[in-house]
């Protein structure tokens, strides 16, 4: 088996130290643990230049997609790392799979309106990688065997020399972020969603507003001010031709590792507070939620089925039920979803019986996706999609991008929602939609 090559970096902390460097290179990306100040994550994986960009073509089913990306990555051949160095990723694929790819997955309705043109999925096909392990302090740059030798040396240049002093153009709102749901068109939609629940056309749907605002300047400032605000560990930066894709996200998607799959879906949100009498109050009135826990486990049952089309029979199991995660704007009730890949399967067998993510759609999961197209006006985009990795070996990390900004053509854009259920209340799933993304609409606001 090759063995890829391994250089040793100066540890930071803080993994802007070294995408400052490239963080406008084309097909730049940061998969961000949010350390120092998040502690769930223990990797920052880094890397720009990729060999090749796929996306689909306009008529290109999912499956057909995933077939493509499987080839782009026998194309760069495996792999091992050197003995004694435990990585996450061994270069191949990185890249975002807007929640809209789920229209290539299966038959769906596609009414709202494509206003962002986000392509629905862009990967980079990715033979070097700088990754930086919190737990062991250190940094390395990774280099596949399939890398060609002059890029090698230029790299390792680049990485080793003074960062030159950085010339992005400040970045600054034109204007206050705008919902494009009032608070009546809201109520509206919501009483919708009641009567199809009363109906039993569903048990729970997770319904979104969009925010706006424009913009000026460089999307990689607006990201580092989004982190400094709101670290988290699932978080992550993509350049784009035509802006960047900055995720603040809490919430791990899917994740596959030596045959072992984990889903950790969240659902059931209060807002924390400055006064730590009156937050640890609200931490426990979460943790006992009737309300709540229903709507977590509805979401824990439809995501045990998704991962039962691709892992082996009666492997599922739920390890960890209910429990709270705290970030600087909310707290969160969270649960895990585990069980062991299916002989024969692989990471985008796992992708295309999962996709989108169960917890910001609703149960059951395609009337919830039909009932979200018919109600909210725009295409989600990136919210509510992924960022992810697949690497040589087969193994893949993914985050649902919640808490996601679009910044593109001088248009930012954030989405807040949350999980409808028969007892919610129109006027607290508004604030809550709103209380999610709060902290990153006004830290933009504040620039």
């Amino acid at each position: 088996m090759p063995i890829c090559t391994l250089h040793p970096l100066p540890y930071h902390a803080d993994p802007g130290h070294w995408f400052e460097r490239i963080h406008d290179a084309p097909g730049a990306v940061l998969l961000d643990s949010g350390r120092p100040q998040a502690t769930r994550g223990r990797y920052d994986i880094i890397s720009a230049w990729p060999e090749q960009i796929l996306t689909p073509a306009a008529d290109e089913g999912g499956v057909a997609f995933f077939q493509r990306l499987r080839l782009a990555l026998a194309s760069l051949g495996p792999a091992d790392a050197p003995d004694a160095y435990e990585l996450p990723f061994l270069c191949g694929l990185i890249g975002l799979l807007a929640y809209d790819f789920g229209t290539r997955l299966e038959e769906l309705p596609q009414t709202a309106v494509d206003d962002l043109a986000l392509p629905v999925a862009r990967f980079g096909l990715y033979a070097w990688a700088l990754i930086n392990d919190h737990q062991r302090r250190t940094a390395h740059l990774l280099f596949h065997p399939a890398l060609a030798q002059a890029e090698h040396a230029r790299l390792l240049s680049l990485f080793q020399q003074p960062a030159a002093a950085p010339s992005a153009q400040p970045f600054n709102l034109r204007s206050r972020f705008g919902g494009d749901l009032d608070r009546e068109r809201y109520r509206c939609a919501f009483e919708r969603i009641q009567d199809y629940i009363r109906a039993g056309d569903c048990y729970q749907v997770n319904f979104t507003q969009r925010f706006r605002a424009a913009y000026q300047g460089d999307p990689w400032l607006a990201y580092r001010a989004l982190r400094a605000a709101c670290p988290t560990p699932f978080a992550g930066f993509v350049a784009l031709e035509d802006g960047a894709i900055a995720s603040l996200s809490p919430e791990r998607f899917l994740q596959l590792s030596d045959g072992t799959v984990e889903t950790r879906p969240i659902k059931g949100t209060r807002r924390r507070q400055a006064d730590p009498a009156a937050d640890l109050a609200l931490a426990e009135e979460l943790l006992a939620s009737e309300k709540d826990r229903a709507e977590n486990l509805m979401i824990v049952d439809l995501l045990r089925n998704d991962l039962g089309r691709s892992c082996e029979i009666g492997s599922v199991h739920v390890p960890e039920l209910f429990a709270l995660e705290s970030y600087p704007n909310v707290h969160h009730l969270v649960s895990a979803v585990r069980g062991t890949l299916a002989a024969g399967k692989d990471a985008f067998d796992l992708l295309a019986g999962s996709f989108p993510g169960g917890s910001i759609t609703g149960a059951p999961k395609i009337r919830a996706m039909q009932i979200i197209d018919e109600l909210e006006p725009t295409r989600r985009s990136i919210y509510c999609g992924s960022l992810l990795y697949v690497d040589v070996r087969g193994r893949m990390d993914s985050s649902i991008t919640i808490r996601t900004l679009s910044l593109r053509n001088g248009q930012a854009c954030c989405w807040g929602g949350g999980g409808i259920v028969a007892d919610s209340q129109w006027e607290a799933e508004y604030q809550e939609s709103i209380d999610k993304v709060k902290v990153l609409l006004e830290t933009l606001e504040g620039l």
